[in-house]
């Protein structure tokens, strides 16, 4: 699993005309799901970013987490983490997931983060999205189990 991380003052998705999704400060995450991804591999990602510590303190260090300030999640599938550029000019996606596959593991994760009480918002698996974003610090993270 492969997860961009973005700290965000707010963050919301678009599909058509409307808005599907949105959340104020917490965290935006662009999700893809590979070969062998699972339910552990889910479970994981997903207790690391709740007590990730990428929120500041009355000091301006990063020394709060998810949990400790009531973030909020948007989850956005994000198949094209999974590009392989190595050769030629037009991205490889084998290592990708199937979609039938990736999708229940998108929601599996999303279902966790919100089951462990966090406001948790989801694009639609799929679909051709707009996502909008004020990224906060700038502060983005890369994340693969």
């Amino acid at each position: 699993m492969r997860v961009v991380v973005q700290r965000v003052k707010s963050a919301s998705v678009r599909v058509g005309n409307q808005t599907i999704a949105s959340i104020d400060r917490g965290m935006l995450l662009l999700v893809g799901a590979g070969d062998g991804d699972n339910d552990d591999i889910v479970r994981k990602v997903a207790d690391k970013l709740m007590n990730l510590r990428i929120f500041e303190d009355t000091e301006g260090k990063m020394n709060l987490s998810a949990k400790s300030i009531g973030a909020e999640f948007l989850v956005v599938s994000q198949f094209t983490l999974y590009a392989d550029t190595s050769k030629g000019r037009r991205p490889s996606f084998v290592n990708a997931l199937a979609p039938e596959e990736a999708e229940k593991l998108y929601l599996k994760f999303a279902a966790y983060l919100k089951e462990s009480g966090f406001k948790t918002e989801t694009g639609k698996f799929g679909a051709k999205m707009e996502v909008e974003s004020i990224n906060d610090g700038p502060v983005t993270l890369y994340i693969e189990e």
